[in-house]
Parts: C-alpha cells; sequence; structure tokens
C-alpha cells in the first residue's frame, strides 16, 4: 500500500474519518497542531497497528559493510522491521485502512524528514482503503520482518550502529 503521484497516505484502524483536522499528537515532541501523512519510502513504517512498538533499520549513505553484515544478517535486502512476540497477533488480526490525501497540501517535517505534515485541514481523495495482508506488504517490499522477544537488544545495536533506523510507540515494548 504506497501513495500515487500527488498522494500522501494516513493510516489508521478508524475507517469512518471524512475530515483530517490539526492536532497536537500526544505523543509528539512537536508542540504545533498537524495532520500527519507518510510518502512512498516511508508508509512501511505504519504497516502495523497504530500501538504496535516496531523498531525500523535500514541502509544509508554511512552504513559501513560490518554494521550491515550485523545488523540485517545474510539474504536481508537492506531494511529489518522488527516487534515483539507480544504484538503478532495484533499483526495479524488489525484492520488498517489508507487515506489518500492530496500531497499539495504537506510539506516535509523533521531532519532528516520523517513525515509530511498539513497545518489546516485536509478532506480524502476518496474513501479509505482497507489495507491488505502486512506480512505479504513486507514481503512484496524487500523488508525483513523480525520477531523477538524483547526489542531492546536489538534497538541498542541499532541505535548504536551506522545504519539509519526509526522507532514508533517504543514505549509500548517490554522493557
Amino acid at each position: 500500500m504506497r501513495p500515487e503521484p500527488g498522494q500522501v497516505l494516513h493510516f489508521s484502524e478508524d475507517p469512518t474519518i471524512e475530515r483530517f483536522v490539526p492536532h497536537v499528537a500526544v505523543t509528539s515532541i512537536q508542540s504545533a497542531p498537524y495532520v500527519w501523512a507518510v510518502d512512498y519510502d516511508r508508509c512501511p513504517d505504519y504497516w502495523f497497528p497504530r500501538a504496535c512498538p516496531r523498531a525500523m533499520a535500514w541502509t544509508g549513505p554511512r552504513t559501513t559493510e560490518e554494521d550491515a553484515a550485523r545488523i540485517f544478517g545474510a539474504g536481508c535486502g537492506g531494511r529489518v522491521h522488527a516487534i515483539e512476540y507480544g504484538w503478532l497477533k495484533a499483526v495479524m488480526d488489525v484492520r488498517l485502512f489508507a487515506y489518500r490525501l492530496p500531497a499539495d497540501d504537506f510539506a516535509p517535517i523533521g531532519d532528516p524528514p520523517h513525515a509530511v505534515v498539513s497545518k489546516a485541514p485536509v478532506v480524502p481523495l476518496g474513501p479509505p482503503e482497507p489495507v491488505r495482508d502486512l506480512f505479504e506488504l513486507h514481503e512484496e517490499a524487500g523488508i525483513q520482518l523480525r520477531v523477538l522477544d524483547n526489542l531492546w537488544p536489538f534497538w541498542n545495536e541499532v541505535t548504536a550502529s551506522t545504519v539509519e533506523f526509526s522507532g514508533i510507540r517504543l514505549r509500548n515494548a517490554r522493557r
């Protein structure tokens, strides 16, 4: 599930949203109200239930061969997402929806950018689309999906390496 040219996506478990209104997300370090969405490259970060903690890593221009071999292992295409066993059933059972939004209403946020935001209300381009099997999406995108007992050892390795990374909802991971 990726946006078409001129679009960005917002993923939600709520299929009833008719208009997105800027707000300050409870988890945001930003104090300004925004409507949040993602572009083509960052969509895989959201192929999960909203509350699911996930640690994600991928190769970047600074990634050493040693770190790539250690973090990704043999046969990995240079990107890995990790979740905990406790979230496996939720990933299998979630009813996730994608809202297509007009890209012109959004600007990148973050350095490097990790999302796109709008300061104005946004109306979806059409009804939300059910997102199909999340495991199949990962497989088709060449993203290794790991299921771990605990995310923290993996996260500590990733953040101490030269790979690029993102963690979402890590506060929900096991301690």
